[in-house]
């Protein structure tokens, strides 16, 4: 599925949120702590946004490694970068079993991914595993919005994402699970929940963004 909407997926997304998709990334970044020097794992880094906003913070001496477990998608995403003059690896990876050695990385991110991997607890896991103690593990994902914005939320997800994001992409299927996935995973403090039941934080917070939309999770790894 992420395959077949590689091509159109940033235009898509652009669209469909307005563009508020680039603040909630930029948000990601300030939550994570990161510092110059640093060096960060994007995991379901897609086509780079995220990797790209890690580099651009963490500077010339720090170092960012992006990956993906489509290949598809993944293939925009050094092109991106070279636009950008950014230095950044990209390589295809599962975030349920990450090649990469242990405390290897001061920061592990994964945007708009931890809904779609088989087993949510086990990419964790993983994530934490290749920060050094004291690192940070964050993840940025759809939650449900209550009160005013609950209905037009529910509206525009349903109807008007699986519209817009079929006629442009074609495939209107991708764009009805999409909402769905994010319609039903944990979010808020339930997702904090599964965080902590990994026993790999010793602290775990949640930032709540345009009215819970989104969230922002950190977790500091033990």
């Amino acid at each position: 599925m992420f395959a077949d909407i590689a091509d159109d997926y940033d235009r898509v997304n652009s669209i469909l949120s307005l563009g508020i998709h680039h603040i909630w990334r930029n948000q990601t970044v300030l939550a994570s702590g990161v510092k110059p020097g640093e060096h960060v794992l994007d995991c379901a880094t897609g086509t780079g946004d995220l990797a790209i906003s890690f580099k651009q913070a963490v500077g010339d001496d720090g170092y960012v490694l992006g990956t993906d477990f489509c290949r598809e998608m993944i293939e925009f995403a050094p092109d991106k970068a070279r636009d950008k003059k950014l230095k950044i690896d990209f390589e295809v990876a599962d975030a349920m079993d990450l090649p990469y050695e242990d405390n290897r990385f001061d920061v592990s991110s994964i945007a708009f991914g931890i809904r779609n991997v088989d087993e949510p607890m086990k990419a964790l896991l993983e994530m934490a595993r290749v920060v050094k103690p004291g690192g940070r593990v964050v993840v940025l994902e759809f939650g449900q919005p209550e009160g005013l914005l609950k209905y037009p939320y529910e509206l525009y997800s349903k109807h008007i994402m699986p519209a817009v994001g079929g006629w442009i992409s074609g495939n209107r299927e991708a764009y009805t699970y999409l909402p769905e996935t994010s319609a039903t995973f944990p979010a808020g403090e339930s997702f904090l929940e599964l965080m902590n039941k990994t026993g790999a934080f010793r602290q775990t917070r949640a930032e709540k963004l345009t009215g819970g939309i989104a969230y922002v999770y950190v977790g500091v790894v033990r």
